[in-house]
């Protein structure tokens, strides 16, 4: 009568030691990429595994531009900064990418709804070796902000609580407000 309960109570142990600890992503879930080249704060190129290169633009953030563009004339209008001002962020906020994607660096794409934008570039969310997902690491060091357009919205909450933590703290770009 024993083994009868035995064996279903050995198959829920297995069941939840192979689940997900609870909050914390696989990263590995994604589709690996390779770095080439950050183009900018939120833009980076890397090579799949079967060798295509693609562009990637991080879902949920918007660092400031780092060269005239016609964004950079909105971004002026919108926030009352200088283009010189806005271009040194951009800056700032591409080598800041820089560090955190070298050449060679592998990390995982995972993507929302939508899979590219308008420009043919590859929406995703971005995790790192180590676990992190770059896109919150960019608005808690305030070197991005979110940026939400739906409907890729699934880990918006948890930017918005990055950008709040970020402001309170004065980091990054928040510090000059």
């Amino acid at each position: 009568m024993q083994k009868v309960w035995l064996f279903p109570l050995l198959i829920l142990v297995f069941f939840f030691s192979c689940s997900k600890e609870h909050g914390k992503e696989d990263k590995k879930s994604g589709t690996a990429c390779i770095v080439i080249k950050v183009i900018d704060g939120d833009t980076f190129t890397c090579s799949l595994r079967n060798g295509e290169e693609i562009k990637v633009r991080m879902i949920g953030v918007d660092t400031p531009e780092s060269r005239e563009s016609s964004k950079l004339q909105r971004d002026v209008e919108k926030t009352g900064l200088s283009r010189e001002e806005i271009i040194s962020m951009g800056k700032e906020a591409t080598e800041f990418t820089k560090r955190m994607l070298p050449k060679g660096e592998v990390v995982y794409l995972e993507q929302d709804v939508q899979p590219t934008d308008r420009y043919g570039r590859v929406l995703a969310y971005v995790w790192l070796k180590d676990g992190r997902m770059l896109n919150e690491v960019l608005i808690r060091e305030g070197m991005a902000q979110v940026y939400t357009i739906p409907p890729n919205v699934k880990y918006q909450d948890r930017l918005l609580k990055a950008q709040k933590k970020a402001m309170e703290e004065k980091r990054g770009f928040w510090k000059k407000n």
